[in-house]
């Protein structure tokens, strides 16, 4: 600086770092101030998440199903069954191609460690149910604990019980019109399925289908 030497010259520079100095104490104040009032969305709130974090948001697995599920060949379940009718399996025959009309699920109805088959077997024209059978895993094998062939007739599985359906036909109804039906609910109780409840719906004769329906004892 022009005219100033020694002593004077050292007490220019000294307050010229003292002013920088500072002025960057309070530039970093300002900054601190900044990042506390716009609610800590800052570099830190942004950067990468923990792994404790992260495993904690982690979906939890799905649980395993209680029993194994196992596919089984329905039709030939139905052919080398002894309690199956000779009719029931004469008619089984494919619809188109090789699609047999059979219906199968499987579910937990005997309590048993691998699940129990459902099988209905159908007609190919109307659909209408010739047999409803259900098989129980046991030593390896599908053994047949129960079976219906009162046609037309179709069983399915219903929060852990059977139901099976009846449609009921009076003189002169088509196969697409039934006057009424049966649905009888079974458990598996002591080894076999024992009947629970019984009820009878009666469609009626009215316009558009309407039914009177009352349990049957």
């Amino acid at each position: 600086m022009r005219g100033l030497t020694g002593a004077g010259l050292s007490r220019a520079l000294g307050n010229l770092q003292a002013a920088i100095t500072a002025l960057a104490v309070i530039a970093a104040l300002g900054l601190f101030l900044t990042s506390c009032t716009t609610g800590g969305t800052g570099a830190r709130d942004e950067g990468p998440a923990h792994a404790d974090s992260v495993a904690g948001t982690a979906p939890s697995p799905e649980p395993s199903p209680s029993h194994s599920y196992q596919k089984v060949d329905a039709v030939q379940l139905i052919k080398d069954d002894p309690k199956v009718s000779d009719a029931v399996k004469r008619d089984l025959k494919p619809c188109v191609g090789d699609e047999y009309p059979v219906d199968v699920s499987y579910g937990d109805l005997t309590g048993s460690a691998a699940e129990d088959v459902v099988v209905n077997v159908l007609t190919c024209g109307d659909a209408v149910g010739v047999g409803a059978y259900v098989y129980r895993a046991r030593g390896g094998r599908y053994e047949n604990v129960f079976r219906a062939e009162e046609s037309p007739v179709y069983a399915e599985i219903d929060r852990g019980d059977l139901m099976v359906t009846k449609q009921v036909y009076e003189r002169g109804d088509p196969v697409s019109s039934p006057s009424g039906e049966n649905v009888i609910t079974y458990s598996w109780t002591g080894g076999r399925f024992v009947q629970e409840s019984y009820h009878h719906t009666d469609y009626g004769n009215a316009v558009g289908g309407s039914a009177s329906s009352a349990p049957a004892g």
